[in-house]
């Protein structure tokens, strides 16, 4: 098994420092956690970028939900990806769906093609809203969607709770076609629910307000993200 991964959220450089020095292999970065996480601004990620050594994933979405919105709006997030990459972004985090509960192509591959065939991302937990998640990444292993390597996903809206089973469903078909990208645990992750989690083969785990115990609004704490770090193991 390889070395677990551990995913923080964060808003700021401070936030970013304060979990590298915790133990954090990733930071996601992201605006607004009131909305689930917004696109920052470009200047944002290069202070992040500059404040830290580990890989900084760039949240892609511009409004809360998961629909990619009318052309203009999927334009002005295309535009703004371009800018992120410009800027020195080579790996993101984006998913939509269509009003049916599938993946929304369209507006992936536009994001896709504007990050270049080169980044690398997750499709985030839109997978968790879909009408049918082994349908959904059947489209998008079928779409010829470049540098798809990681699901975040809790197994159910309704969080980690709810959604193990899910979770340890899927890690069993790890290999299989729409099965090859990395699983992300996130959305309700609790301490508890490591040890099942690793027992499947499952190695990516992603907190966002357990890195923040005095809560969202406050900073990422390093010794949070420690006992998180040993907890998923070294």
């Amino acid at each position: 098994m390889s070395r677990p991964i551990l995913e923080v959220i964060a808003l700021t450089p401070e936030d970013a420092t304060a979990a590298q020095a915790g133990g954090a292999d990733r930071l996601e970065l992201v605006t607004d956690m009131a909305a689930d996480g917004l696109t920052p601004a470009v200047g944002t990620f290069a202070a992040v970028r500059d404040a830290v050594s580990i890989p900084v994933r760039v949240m892609l979405r511009a409004t809360d939900g998961f629909s990619a919105g009318d052309a203009a709006a999927l334009d002005a997030l295309c535009a703004d990806a371009r800018a992120l990459a410009a800027e020195g972004a080579e790996e993101f985090v984006l998913g939509f769906l269509t009003d049916d509960g599938r993946a929304d192509l369209a507006a992936v591959s536009a994001l896709t093609e504007a990050i270049g065939p080169r980044a690398r991302w997750t499709f985030h937990r839109a997978i968790d809203r879909a009408a049918d998640r082994d349908a959904l990444r059947k489209q998008l292993a079928s779409g010829e969607l470049p540098g798809l390597d990681t699901y975040l996903t809790a197994g159910s809206a309704a969080g980690v709770d709810d959604g193990i089973a899910t979770l340890l469903a899927e890690a069993a078909r790890a290999g299989e076609p729409g099965y090859e990208p990395s699983i992300l645990v996130g959305g309700g992750l609790q301490l508890k629910h490591v040890p099942v989690l690793l027992g499947a083969g499952i190695t990516g785990f992603h907190i966002g307000g357990a890195a923040r115990p005095e809560g969202w609004e406050r900073p990422v704490s390093a010794s949070a993200v420690g006992v998180w770090r040993e907890a998923v193991g070294c």
